[in-house]
């Protein structure tokens, strides 16, 4: 069997990647809910036009909160289909993974002060 280009391996691995965002968005609240939080920050950033460096620290923000949130939707899958009955190990793990995206949403939130309070005020 004739191996297979590492460009078509690419493309087919940016095809799941694709397929994996998309299921995100269309499946899980936790997802949709920070995808509209991003939209309105988005239209925020142009509506007060922000700095380039304030683009760059609230896309940072936004990106890192989506894709927190996202690994903490996979571990909780994991867990569930590791273990579908209560398990106080695995209650541990999604208490954990949970707590990881609060952190970034926490941060992510002072970001957002930072750059928004000063333009209300």
């Amino acid at each position: 069997m004739p191996k297979e280009s590492f460009f078509k391996n690419r493309v087919r691995s940016i095809g799941y990647a694709l397929k994996g965002m998309f299921l995100l968005v269309w499946t899980e609240a936790s997802i949709q809910i920070q995808f509209v939080i991003a939209l309105v920050m988005t239209a925020a950033g142009f509506y007060f036009e922000i700095s380039p460096t304030e683009w760059i620290l609230q896309l940072f923000a936004i990106g890192l909160v989506m894709g927190i949130e996202s690994l903490n939707t996979a571990i909780e899958k994991i867990c569930d289909y590791i273990q579908p009955e209560h398990d106080p190990k695995i209650g541990l793990i999604k208490d954990i993974s949970a707590g990881a995206v609060m952190t970034v949403s926490i941060i992510a939130s002072i970001i957002g002060l930072i750059i928004y309070v000063p333009k209300l005020l």
